[in-house]
């Protein structure tokens, strides 16, 4: 086959990968999430097959630990957490109607002094700022949810997502040898080794990024708990859980813990400091700790590629192109700089030889 013919190839299969994701992008988030949870738990299998049991008592254990566990943690924090949602939703308009006023009565004069408005202005331009704000804020969540109930029922997704995993997760060796046998033998090798790449790429960033996330929101969580402000537990796991966006569920769980510090514990500072610091170590933590330990510096993910992976991919195909964001990234990360590899072995970097000699003898001419 030659270079036109496999390039036309490729570019085929993308288009047909992009209009598959568009036409059924409404139905795919179980089976995206089977996949995944497959994907995720196939090292366990091997383990446990190792250790002398076979794949379908593998896979049954494996299942019924992860459903029980997760049954577990939805009964005890998801009526906790549903109550703090309607609760922050129902007091929001007041919450910011509270936020405004300590900012004119306390930084009024400071503000007209830099803006050159008027306290009745400046009043009236924070008023508008934060209704904006919180009228986007509310939007957001109400067409989260309602956008959720339209592309997939919770409960289709919760019978249908383990059904899912349990048939991929039993064949996944299986599937892998197949698809290994369909490759061409003339680049066998090649792609084994940027499958292999892609694979330490993806699951060092998803499986390790899981874990970050899960434990940062729970300290979070906890810390903010403690501190007795109001909505902790909801801004403390919805932060951890935005955190595999880099930065951004850090800067969301400040914005909206210090929003309400403000409101509940002016003029009491040390309660507010208290709260801020809480999200300064929880980035220490990360940065230092978690994620060198967790994820590694071998995956090859730059955080401004992944963030316009999430967000390309979001736009494109709603919440199912955020799950498929993060392993789109990987893998074009892994052929890129494998393209990259070849250009700069190539006569095209290097120039050819001919060229050379022929610089070479008109200087010598000269």
């Amino acid at each position: 086959m030659t270079l036109r013919r496999q390039v036309q190839f490729w570019l085929l299969s993308l288009i047909a990968f992009i209009l598959f994701m568009t036409v059924f992008s409404a139905v795919l988030l179980p089976f995206v999430a089977g996949m995944a949870l497959a994907y995720l738990l196939d090292p366990v299998a091997d383990r446990l097959e190792r250790m002398g049991m076979s794949r379908l008592a593998a896979t049954l254990s494996i299942l019924f630990a992860f459903v029980l566990v997760l049954g577990i943690v939805l009964i005890l924090l998801v009526p906790v957490l549903g109550n703090q949602m309607l609760g922050f939703i129902d007091r929001l308009p007041g919450l910011v109607r509270s936020l405004q006023s300590l900012i004119t009565e306390n930084l009024g004069d400071r503000l007209t002094k830099v803006s050159g408005l008027s306290v009745a202005d400046l009043q009236s331009s924070l008023g508008d700022i934060m209704s904006k704000g919180a009228s986007w804020l509310g939007g957001l969540l109400n067409s989260v949810w309602s956008g959720g109930q339209a592309l997939l029922s919770i409960l289709s997704l919760f019978v249908i997502t383990p059904v899912v995993a349990f048939y991929l997760l039993l064949d996944w060796d299986h599937m892998i040898e197949r698809i290994d046998s369909w490759l061409p033998r003339e680049h066998v090798d090649t792609v084994r080794k940027l499958a292999g790449e892609m694979d330490r790429a993806v699951a060092g960033f998803v499986r390790g990024q899981v874990s970050v996330c899960v434990l940062l929101g729970l300290f979070y969580a906890v810390s903010l708990v403690l501190l007795g402000l109001n909505f902790g537990l909801l801004i403390g796991i919805g932060a951890g859980l935005v955190s595999f966006i880099p930065f951004v569920g850090a800067a969301l769980g400040l914005v909206a813990s210090m929003s309400v510090a403000i409101v509940q514990f002016w003029p009491d500072w040390p309660w507010i400091v208290a709260v801020a610091v809480v999200f300064g170590v929880g980035q220490f933590i990360e940065g230092n700790i978690l994620q060198p330990k967790l994820v590694g510096a071998s995956v090859g993910l730059h955080p401004v590629w992944l963030m316009f992976a999430l967000f390309a991919f979001g736009y494109l195909f709603g919440f199912v192109g955020m799950l498929v964001a993060v392993p789109a990234a990987a893998i074009v990360g892994v052929l890129a700089r494998f393209a990259l590899t070849q250009y700069l072995a190539s006569s095209l970097y290097r120039g050819t030889g001919d060229g050379d000699s022929q610089r070479s003898s008109t200087q010598t001419d000269e």
